[in-house]
């Protein structure tokens, strides 16, 4: 499946896109809770170390989608991902453009829902969505972003609930908005370079 995806699927994709002046978005959502842990940690050899964390528990959702040109684009949300939340991105990344838009996301459920294609039937020059191969992550550069993301939170969270939960992720987005390098080398590792190539 991803021989096909990479040496038919995604050239089909690609050609189809630049004949229509369209324009080609990776996309993927992340959840970020209060209580996970990140960042780095050290403990006496043989002793698990403990990091105290605060007792709420809370959680974020962000989807973002991005472009081999260095565009991003993203949501945050506080609610649990669902088709209502998609068709809300949708809207909001085909209103940043004025031509078609092809989005290539992995097999989730909700992007298969019923809602999901009911939109997709109502704008049919606004979005078109392609779905990468199953159990392929490595195939989307917009897991990048996410490690990313991760890797940006601060060890100690303070948050107090959900809205300061989600300044975080906000500040990373706008911050990786204003840096296009950045993104376009998102497009750069092993197993994405065949998108450019």
């Amino acid at each position: 499946m991803v021989r096909v995806w990479r040496e038919e699927t995604w050239p089909r994709i690609h050609v189809k896109a630049k004949a229509e002046s369209g324009e080609v978005l990776f996309a993927d959502q992340v959840g970020i809770r209060s209580d996970q842990v990140t960042g780095h940690t050290w403990g006496a050899r043989g002793c698990t170390p403990v990091v105290r964390r605060t007792g709420n528990r809370f959680s974020i959702n962000a989807m973002s989608a991005i472009s081999t040109k260095g565009r991003m684009h993203f949501m945050v949300f506080t609610e649990t991902f669902d088709a209502d939340v998609m068709c809300r991105f949708l809207d909001r990344l085909a209103g940043h453009f004025d031509r078609k838009v092809h989005l290539i996301l992995d097999g989730h459920s909700r992007h298969h829902s019923r809602k999901v294609r009911a939109w997709l039937a109502d704008h049919p020059d606004r979005i078109e969505l392609h779905f990468l191969p199953s159990y392929s992550p490595e195939l989307n550069p917009d897991e990048k972003v996410n490690a990313g993301l991760k890797r940006s939170l601060p060890m100690h969270s303070r948050a107090r609930d959900q809205a300061q939960h989600a300044a975080e992720p906000r500040r990373f987005f706008h911050r990786r908005q204003r840096q296009p390098h950045i993104v376009r080398g998102y497009f750069g590792g092993p197993h994405v370079r065949y998108i450019l190539e």
